[in-house]
């Protein structure tokens, strides 16, 4: 039997999916097969529509060798396991003759731990949760939770916390959960032979595709450890995300209370003497951090410096101590010593980063109204880690809707470690990876199915200012758009501002804030009701997807620039700067149009949607940087005349309205036609009784 075509195999999977083939799926879909047959790198933008995921798996499958598929969100892991992969993988067997197996693994405190639901949470919290009459009664609502929990554990098959609905808060799924630290092992375990993130591994060890997230790849990277299986095949969707996620994974994190948790833990696991030693150093830490200011640090204090040299060295000492002492006396002594040494050894092992202070390397306060102070550290830049374990020894297609900033790939190429497009070239130390990028366009008509307003007349933005005229401006949007409205702000100060101003001026809008419902029950609430407008900031940038006529007005309320005082941002920015390079542009920049790109991707959601995304903020018409913002973003047509826009949503809204009056009396034709075949059946059976 002949070797299927990659378009043979494209069309059979398409097919089991009910779609139909797109050009930009099939162009990508042959990008990808000749980056994995050559061991090469591609970078490929597929707009909303294409149907990238398929354009990535099915080459992926055909190959043969076992792919890794990171993603940033759990809404496209759960897409991908639970509708693409099964029906993909049934579509595929006759034409390859082979089943392809697939498997889903996550970090380990992603799953229930079997020892910590059964044998308690091995520290001072747990006191006090439970009374005797708990199980009849749960007081309070880590009590429901835990209870709740428990059945569920005598039913779940993965452990997996994302298949518990609902959800339940941190607090109450770290009482049945352990990190990687935390974690006894499994052969040291009575439950080792039960443990859903063991049983997880394994099967990944045995699936040709195994589907993660971007965090679990960056511990992957970062930690030396491997916990992904050996593969030749990485593909990393929501690629956009990729730099924040790792980042995130490499900050460390000092707070006062995180101290004191680590001293509790191990005061009756070691000797007076040394316990008494990190007790001192804690309440030292705590004394600078009770006058602590956030902003960066660019040279640390003498008093931090002390506090952290003391806290480095009882901890060190606490772990020396804590691998030669046994107290019988403790319950359990096993799973309180690991949770001891997990919590002294994170301590140590940032106060010890901050103390050798590397120059890449950056270090802030920061000050929350409820928890107080923290001490954060985080890389300069992980262009370097990514270049290093990323791009070696496999093959590595990156994609998103969004990695096209300014008209090219070398920015987001930069983030990542890689020279500019089409140079082989090599840094001081190693050659650079060589990677090709690919614009694979998108299905929809940009210019015939949105427009971008920048509402040029609008006083310009100023931090934390008046903004009465922008506040205006929106209300006749609005008002034009008939509702349909998705605000998004550049912080929530400003969406909570426009919420209240607008519930006030206009009541029949209803207006829903991020942070007063979940954010699915929010966005569920915005696309049943078409007056509704919904208000928020980041997550809603990139994290709305409403098709139809839900939606036919995206607002920016300006461009969403950094924050000036950001300690990573402007010290990045700085640090291109010192280098000859144009920070703003490099940094300020890039994060703004990765921003505005998804941001004006909320709009365009199908082939029959249409609307407007309104800027509302003169500086992307009047700046210099304005043409590279909005080169970022889909090609609608654009246009500064209010006016103009005004009668546009007014006739989009109008066209919305009849197409739901449309859809209505479809239903209610539909809903008579059925109750009057159900007199039908009733008439007929009445005289079938009669006739007998």
């Amino acid at each position: 039997m002949t070797k299927p075509s990659l378009p043979e195999l494209l069309h059979a999977a398409v097919t089991s999916v009910g779609g139909t083939e797109r050009p930009g799926q099939v162009t990508m879909a042959e990008a990808v097969a000749e980056a994995i047959d050559g061991g090469s790198h591609l970078l490929v933008q597929a707009g909303t529509g294409t149907g990238k995921s398929l354009g990535y798996l099915v080459p992926a499958l055909a190959h043969g060798e076992r792919v890794v598929v990171a993603t940033a969100t759990l809404a496209l892991q759960r897409q991908l396991v639970e509708r693409d992969l099964p029906r993909t993988v049934e579509a595929l067997h006759p034409l390859l003759r082979r089943k392809p197996q697939y498997a889903m693994l996550k970090g380990r405190s992603n799953y229930l731990c079997l020892h910590r639901l059964h044998e308690g949470v091995p520290q001072e919290e747990e006191e006090g949760l439970f009374d005797q009459f708990e199980a009849a009664a749960p007081t309070s609502k880590l009590g429901q939770d835990l209870l709740r929990m428990r059945d569920w554990a005598d039913e779940t098959e993965t452990g997996d916390r994302d298949d518990l609905t609902p959800g339940v808060s941190d607090r109450a799924w770290s009482q049945i959960s352990v990190s990687s630290r935390e974690c006894l092992g499994a052969t040291k375990c009575a439950y080792g032979a039960e443990c859903f993130a063991e049983s997880a591994r394994e099967r990944a060890k045995l699936a040709d595709v195994v589907v993660t997230n971007h965090a679990l790849l960056a511990i992957d990277a970062i930690e030396g450890a491997p916990v992904l299986p050996q593969h030749e095949v990485l593909i990393v969707d929501e690629a956009h995300e990729l730099v924040s996620r790792v980042t995130g994974v490499a900050t460390g994190e000092l707070t006062p209370g995180q101290v004191n948790r680590a001293v509790k833990r191990a005061a009756k696991l070691v000797n007076e003497k040394v316990a008494d030693q990190l007790q001192t150093a804690a309440e030292g830490f705590e004394r600078v951090m009770e006058l602590a200011l956030p902003g960066r640090l660019e040279e640390i204090p003498e008093d931090l410096g002390y506090a952290l040299l003391a806290l480095r060295d009882a901890a060190r000492n606490v772990i020396s101590a804590l691998g030669s002492t046994r107290d019988r006396s403790v319950q359990d002594e096993d799973a309180v010593r690991k949770q001891a040494q997990a919590s002294v050894e994170s301590v140590h092992d940032v106060a010890e980063r901050i103390t050798n202070g590397s120059e890449w390397d950056v270090v802030w306060y920061e000050r929350h109204d409820r928890f107080g102070a923290s001490l954060r550290v985080a890389p300069m830049s992980v262009s370097g880690l990514l270049r290093e374990k990323l791009f070696t020894d496999r093959s590595v297609t990156l994609t998103s809707a969004t990695l096209k900033l300014g008209g090219d790939f070398n920015g987001v190429g930069a983030s990542l470690g890689l020279a500019a497009e089409g140079t082989a070239g090599t840094s001081e130390a190693e050659e650079l990876p060589v990677w090709k990028g690919l614009d694979v366009g998108s299905p929809f008509d940009y210019r015939k199915q949105g427009i971008l307003y920048v509402a040029k007349h609008l006083s310009r933005p100023a931090r934390d200012g008046d903004r009465a005229d922008m506040l205006d401006e929106l209300t006749e949007l609005i008002q034009a758009a008939g509702g349909r409205t998705l605000g998004l702000f550049s912080s929530m100060r400003g969406a909570q501002q426009a919420a209240e101003e607008l519930r006030s001026r206009i009541p029949e809008f209803p207006i829903l804030l991020q942070g007063e419902e979940t954010l699915g029950e929010l966005i569920k609430n915005f696309a049943a009701d078409p007056k509704t407008c919904l208000f928020g900031t980041l997550s809603l940038w990139q994290g709305v997807d409403v098709p139809g006529t839900g939606c036919q007005l995206v607002v920016m309320d300006k461009i969403p620039f950094p924050r000036p005082d950001d300690p990573l941002m402007s010290a990045r920015q700085k640090a291109v700067e010192e280098n000859g390079g144009n920070g703003f542009m490099a940094v300020a920049a890039t994060h703004a149009a990765l921003l505005m790109a998804q941001g004006a991707g909320r709009l365009v959601r199908a082939s029959g949607d249409k609307g407007v995304v309104a800027v509302l903020d003169p500086r992307l018409a009047t700046a210099r940087y304005g043409s590279y913002l909005k080169s970022s973003m889909p090609d609608f047509w654009y246009t500064t005349d209010r006016n103009q826009v005004r009668r546009s949503l007014s006739a989009i809204d109008a066209a919305a309205k009849a197409a739901d009056l449309d859809t209505a009396a479809k239903a209610a034709d539909a809903e008579v036609a059925a109750k009057a075949a159900d007199v039908d059946v009733e008439e007929q059976a009445a005289a079938e009784a009669d006739d007998e």
